[in-house]
């Protein structure tokens, strides 16, 4: 029997079994049954039917992560078009490119966001600006709430098919323009499911969304969570007391996080000990780069949480690998930091490999590099509008894979270690440094809040590693430590030529909105005045 697999399924079935059980804890207060959310999500859909958006158009949500967001996004999906979530630390120009990129027909922006918008309003397609609060924005804008009670709740759900496209998520574009990244119903399904099996998400979870809902459709949560009738806890953004006050009140289970949101958890707990769990045991899934195992055993053995690395890209659904593999370490044991940093697992039905320069194996050794590809249902369509891109994406070195950029040794168990971005790695003297290993042994000072590492140029080696470090002090004026304690520290901690060479203090790093460093404005600062990187990073 073939059933097809669309992303309608997951708010129809919270609504037929859990329709009297609450669905969403909103910042403005008011807490949402799944019979009431699905009927605010309905009323969006008839909204949008009204204004002429039809199945196959491009629908925009610009939106911090509040109830709002997960109503605009049923509600543009339950009429076959196409959600585009927008990262809201953008600028007007990046949207003025994504939305004509796109074509987007519509757009909902929050009242915080919709400025950006309404700045370049008349360079692109849409015909249709709604938002949640029309007082705080300057021109035409309709009200969120106004268009919803007026359309009721009848409307007309099309026909749809699993391969068909659903969602548009734009990469960051940190190295040219950002790139609309294709999600069929059917992958966005098939990673749901993973996500739920691998991150053991149940009925009774409550869901803290500290991670992006815009970031790949909050990793797949916006579909998971609902469709197992667990409980989504909205935010207008975070801060550390927040945080924690929110976990205790809400008995919050379940959350994501980079690991900048670790180090600000651990900054706050560090200082004013609060109280970190409320009557449910916490667990947290981290990705964007491995933390360090400080940060983990911080997590872990302070916080009491139980700590999960997941990896993966826009591109691939994102998640690909788990760390969550109970048999390779024990819970009593210190052994099992450096197994949970790691990339870990693939998920079921997902093939990982890493390959050398010629698309073959390496052996597991767990030295030998090559690069991350991947084969999975969760992987995307393509890219929008950009062919030649999506062949070079799923052809470099082995064909039919998706390529991940990310550098990687394989351990005799099979579980994925990343080493560096391709264009992070450092090579000096011949020799290929590992930044995030770097990273790893500077986090282990207690000096040291975060760091990241980069190549830097020398006449000597060709590049050489630099450290920019923000202090545990705040002030990298006065950082509690030297220069060449530091440099000295990583010697004592790794072979000497992985030696960070140089260190620079600073007050804070360049982050995505997922809390990545965008090690590429620190490495375009460093090697402004040079013809070209040894590593072409």
């Amino acid at each position: 029997m073939h059933k097809p697999l669309l992303v309608t399924d997951f708010l129809d079935r919270a609504r037929k079994y859990y329709d009297d059980e609450e669905a969403v804890v909103a910042t403005t207060g008011e807490r949402y049954t799944y019979a009431e959310l699905g009927e605010r999500a309905d009323r969006f859909s008839a909204a949008l039917q009204e204004r002429g958006i039809e199945k196959g158009d491009r629908v925009a949500v610009l939106d911090p992560n509040t109830h709002f967001h997960l109503e605009a996004a049923y509600g543009i999906m339950q009429i076959g078009a196409i959600h585009t979530p927008l990262n809201y630390r953008l600028t007007p120009d990046d949207y003025e490119y994504i939305l004509d990129d796109a074509g987007v027909d519509a757009i909902f922006a929050d009242y915080e966001y919709a400025p950006k918008v309404e700045q370049i309003r008349d360079e692109v397609p849409a015909e249709t600006f709604i938002t949640n609060d029309p007082g705080e924005v300057e021109g035409d804008w309709a009200d969120f709430e106004t268009i919803i009670d007026d359309a009721g709740t009848e409307y007309d759900r099309p026909e749809m098919a699993e391969d068909e496209v659903i969602t548009i998520n734009y990469t960051s574009g940190t190295t040219g323009d950002p790139k609309g990244v294709m999600r069929t119903h059917r992958c966005e399904a098939l990673h749901a499911y993973l996500v739920t099996i691998h991150q053991d998400i149940a009925d009774d979870d409550v869901y803290l969304w500290t991670l992006p809902m815009f970031h790949v459709n909050g990793w797949g949560h916006i579909f998971s969570i609902t469709g197992m009738g667990a409980k989504h806890v909205c935010t207008r953004g975070i801060d550390a007391e927040w945080l924690f006050d929110t976990i205790v009140e809400e008995d919050v289970s379940y959350m994501c996080g980079a690991p900048t949101v670790l180090n600000m958890l651990i900054d706050y707990y560090d200082t004013h000990d609060p109280q970190t769990t409320g009557e449910n045991d916490v667990r947290i899934a981290a990705a964007g780069s491995a933390p360090p195992e400080a940060s983990i055993r911080t997590v872990e053995d302070e916080f009491g949480w139980y700590l999960m690395q997941v990896y993966g890209a826009t591109e691939t659904g994102p998640l690909i690998t788990t760390s969550d593999a109970r048999r390779f370490f024990d819970d009593d044991s210190s052994d099992r930091f450096s197994v949970k940093k790691r990339a870990g697992l693939g998920y079921l039905g997902t093939d990982i490999r890493v390959v050398d320069e010629d698309g073959n194996d390496v052996p597991r050794d767990d030295e030998t590099i090559g690069e991350i590809v991947v084969r999975g249902n969760q992987v995307m369509e393509g890219y929008w509008n950009k062919p030649e891109a999506t062949e070079e994406a799923f052809n470099d070195r082995v064909e039919g894979y998706y390529h991940m950029g990310d550098l990687a040794s394989v351990d005799e168990n099979g579980m994925v270690d990343i080493k560096d971005r391709k264009k992070d790695i450092i090579i000096s003297g011949g020799e290929n440094i590992s930044s995030i290993e770097l990273e790893d042994a500077l986090y282990e000072h207690p000096e040291v809040s975060e760091a990241a590492v980069i190549p830097a140029p020398s006449e000597k080696w060709g590049e050489t590693p630099k450290a920019f470090v923000v202090p545990e002090s705040g002030d990298p004026n006065d950082p509690g430590v030297t220069k060449q304690e530091l440099e000295d520290f990583t010697r004592e901690m790794l072979a000497s030529y992985k030696a960070v060479r140089r260190v620079e203090f600073v007050k804070s790093l360049p982050t995505t909105a997922t809390g990545k460093v965008q090690k590429y404005e620190l490495r375009q600062q460093e090697w402004e005045d040079e013809d070209r990187m040894v590593g072409q990073g």
